[in-house]
C-alpha cells in the first residue's frame, strides 16, 4: 500500500504531487528546490546556499518518513550549469558518509521549476 508523506518543515507541493510516497519500506521523494518552507520564497543567494536549502528540505521529508540520509540509496541531481557541479557536490556530500553514499546521477538541464539552479530527488529504503 502507498502512504503519502507530508511535513510542514519542507515546502508544500505547488502542483498535483506529494512531497514523498512510501511504498512498503521504500520512499520515493519528489524533487526539492530551494523554497524556504516557512515563507515559500526561493533561497538563491549563491549555489552553496541554494543547495543547502534543497538538502534541508529533503532532510525534513526523510524525517517525516522516519528516515535519514543513511537510508538513501539513490539520488538524482538536476542542475542548470555543470560549471556549478563541484560547489553543489561539496554541499551535497556533506550530508552523506562517503563510504556509504548512495548511487547518483547528475544531469544538466535546460530549465528547472521557478528557474532555480538545482533540484534533487531521492529514493530511500528503511
Amino acid at each position: 500500500m502507498k502512504k503519502i508523506i507530508f511535513t510542514d518543515k519542507a515546502p508544500a507541493p505547488i502542483g498535483p504531487y506529494n512531497q514523498a510516497v512510501l511504498v512498503g519500506n521504500t520512499l520515493y521523494t519528489s524533487g526539492q528546490i530551494a523554497l524556504h518552507p516557512n515563507t515559500m520564497e526561493l533561497v538563491l543567494d549563491d549555489i552553496e546556499t541554494e543547495t543547502k536549502q534543497v538538502m534541508e528540505n529533503m532532510k525534513a521529508v526523510l524525517e517525516a518518513a522516519d528516515m535519514t540520509f543513511d537510508n538513501v540509496v539513490k539520488t538524482t541531481i538536476f542542475i542548470m550549469n555543470m560549471g556549478d557541479f563541484a560547489r553543489i557536490n561539496t554541499v551535497y556530500g556533506s550530508y552523506f558518509d562517503e563510504a556509504t553514499a548512495p548511487a547518483r546521477e547528475t544531469v544538466q538541464v535546460a530549465c528547472l521549476p521557478k528557474n532555480v539552479n538545482v533540484e534533487i530527488s531521492m529514493i530511500a529504503v528503511k
